[in-house]
């Protein structure tokens, strides 16, 4: 059998090989992806927000717990960052690939004329506008006409 590239040796794929196991979206499937996505994206980002708020509270509420064994406000942020992480599994499991939380960006792999490349979305945008290349990343976004 035929291996192109040899992990155990050290050998690295190529960085524009394409990975055979990845899924790659078309435009209208990366769309109708982000369509299911949209309302996860907007519960990360409002945990994201209520996470930021409440982290000035965050210290002395692990230093008052330690010793007397809970604190609700900890308790509720657990349950945030458990969701939050619920929340991040179910995108990745949709096999998008979550680029930045802070600006909700999200990368969409796709194929280009034989190579792989990411279809862009950041959150607050409509449908997918954006692509770019896999390592010029969101500075090269280019507009999705010249997909």
């Amino acid at each position: 059998m035929f291996v192109p590239w040899n992990i155990a040796k050290g050998i690295q794929k190529p960085a524009n090989a394409i990975n055979m196991t990845q899924r790659y979206f078309t435009l209208q499937e990366a769309n109708e992806t982000l369509s299911l996505i949209r309302p996860l994206m907007d519960e990360v980002q409002a945990i994201r927000i209520k996470i930021l708020k409440n982290q000035p509270e965050a210290w002395p509420a692990i230093e008052k717990s330690a010793g007397n064994g809970g604190n609700r406000t900890l308790s509720n942020m657990v349950q945030d960052f458990e969701k939050f992480d619920a929340l991040i599994h179910r995108i990745q499991d949709m096999d998008v690939l979550i680029k930045d939380i802070n600006l909700g960006l999200l990368d969409f792999p796709a194929l280009k004329d034989g190579r792989e490349v990411y279809l862009c979305w950041q959150y607050g945008e409509g449908d997918i506008a954006f692509w770019h290349e896999v390592e010029e990343g969101y500075a090269g976004r280019q507009p999705i006409d010249s997909f």
